[in-house]
């Protein structure tokens, strides 16, 4: 078993150089046989959730990158995918950026860095790649 990168992708956060999306994806490029450079500018626009916090957070659209290029199987991502979600939802309350954020409740749920843990621990677990005890 691989040591975790879940801290890794967190520090990728923390630089503020990466949105969610590309902090966890671009921590896995290399599982996924994908360029740093290129899964960077693939996730370019799932920076503050998809739709800008409309929609699903962008931590789990990154894990969503990784698992459709990892395992290149459409039945076999959607269904990890289907998991990560579920799990995500169960520990945050909702996998919707504007809900996680608190936007209309003045509440946040999960701060990004967070959410990004989350997606990437579950990721890992999809993946068989670590135990994930940060």
């Amino acid at each position: 078993m691989c040591k975790s990168k879940v801290n890794a992708a967190v520090a990728l956060k923390a630089t503020g150089r990466y949105n969610c999306a590309q902090a966890v994806a671009c921590t896995y490029c290399y599982e996924a046989g994908c360029a740093h450079d290129r899964m960077y500018d693939t996730t370019n626009a799932f920076g503050v959730g998809m739709g800008n916090m409309e929609g699903t957070c962008g931590a789990l659209v990154g894990a969503g990158v990784v698992l459709g290029l990892k395992l290149a199987d459409r039945t076999a991502s959607m269904k990890a995918m289907r998991r990560i979600m579920t799990r995500f939802a169960e520990r945050n309350g909702t996998t919707v950026c504007h809900e996680l954020k608190g936007v209309q409740s003045g509440c946040p749920r999960r701060a990004c860095h967070d959410c990004v843990a989350d997606a990437a621990e579950f990721l890992e677990e999809e993946l068989g790649l670590a135990s994930t005890g940060q």
